[in-house]
């Protein structure tokens, strides 16, 4: 998964006359800052990253600095390429960038899945240098928008006050005090920590999450992180607190509910910085970028194929924690019908 620049090649005439002979270089294309690919529009990475220097600024919305590294990878773009990123609203939801975008004009967007397909039209559609690394399944045909990283949801536990659980259903258990990552009705982590609940044989079934949650709230089980032995949560921020202190918490995804999900990228279509953004994804897809994005526990969506180039840091790899098996990926619908089944039943049942 090498990210391949293309140079831009001078093509050389030479005429031969007199027996004198001169040459002279095709001039290059004039850049084309929203161009749908860096080859089209910029001819070179170099080019691209010229045009977005002499921008200077990029607007990015919703990236906490503690969120897969992204403090991390924010202040390796803007030293690697002088450009100055201005970070909005870091604890902003996918919706809330979408509803400030006209306000807050960013640049880029990092969003759930749902939410992007429910408002691709907003994007400017472009394909990264990595575009065939990506799973067809996780990116939009156009490049309106694309996967860049992906998490399971996880269990993280204290094992110096339960044991390690098997499955959500070993929660309801005398011992454990479990806590959600939020509101299920108002963050997206929370809600998918429902909908593994849910699973069943790799279908969801929101009844059976939110009758689990339910039964906990009732039994005074279902509390805040800080008072919680037990935090349902995706893994790379359990993975995070377990780096901390290993013997004071560990991370484990149960074999019967393997629920994933990606989080996707988008470039604005009224983006201020139309050159900056285009940098900015392909830094994040490549290979240095996925690495960054390993290094804060996230699961590099161009994993695979950078595993098979050899370009994949195998150190940090192997600090993830072991996943189950492929990720069950909810489908549109199934987010829907979900959400709609907790609006409905999630404050009856006591969660």
């Amino acid at each position: 998964m090498t990210v391949r620049t293309c140079a831009a090649a001078a093509a050389i005439l030479v005429s031969a006359g007199c027996g004198a002979s001169t040459t002279e270089s095709k001039p290059l294309p004039p850049v084309n800052a929203k161009a749908n690919s860096m080859k089209e529009g910029f001819g070179s990475l170099e080019r691209l990253a010229e045009a977005a220097k002499q921008e200077g600024e990029l607007n990015v919305i919703a990236l906490p600095r503690d969120w897969v590294n992204y403090g991390g990878i924010i202040d390796t773009f803007a030293e690697k390429y002088g450009v100055k990123v201005n970070e909005l609203e870091p604890a902003a939801s996918s919706q809330r960038e979408i509803d400030a975008a006209r306000q807050l004009k960013p640049d880029v967007f990092d969003l759930t899945l749902d939410v992007a397909v429910a408002n691709a039209g907003k994007f400017a559609p472009y394909k990264v240098q990595g575009w065939q690394d990506l799973p067809d399944d996780v990116k939009d045909p156009s490049g309106a928008w694309y996967a860049a990283y992906g998490s399971y949801m996880s269990i993280g536990y204290d094992p110096r006050r339960v044991s390690a659980p098997a499955s959500f259903a070993d929660l309801a258990k005398p011992g454990y005090v479990v806590a959600l990552d939020g509101d299920p009705l108002r963050s997206m982590g929370a809600f998918e920590g429902v909908m593994a609940a849910s699973l069943l044989h790799g279908t969801p079934r929101p009844q059976r999450g939110v009758e689990l949650f339910g039964r906990l709230k009732r039994e005074g089980r279902l509390t805040e992180p800080a008072k919680a032995n037990v935090i349902v949560g995706w893994d790379h921020l359990n993975a995070a607190r377990s780096a901390q202190d290993p013997d004071a918490w560990k991370v484990t995804i149960p074999k019967d509910a393997p629920l994933g999900a990606y989080h996707v990228q988008a470039i604005s279509k009224h983006a201020p910085h139309p050159a900056a953004a285009r940098l900015w994804q392909e830094f994040v897809f490549s290979d240095e970028g996925q690495n960054l994005l390993q290094k804060g526990f996230a699961r590099p969506v161009r994993g695979e194929a950078m595993l098979m180039r050899r370009t994949l840091d195998t150190e940090q790899a192997a600090r993830l924690p072991v996943a189950p098996g492929p990720p069950i990926l909810l489908t549109i619908p199934q987010t829907d019908a979900g959400k709609s089944y907790l609006k409905k039943e999630w404050t009856k049942s006591g969660g």
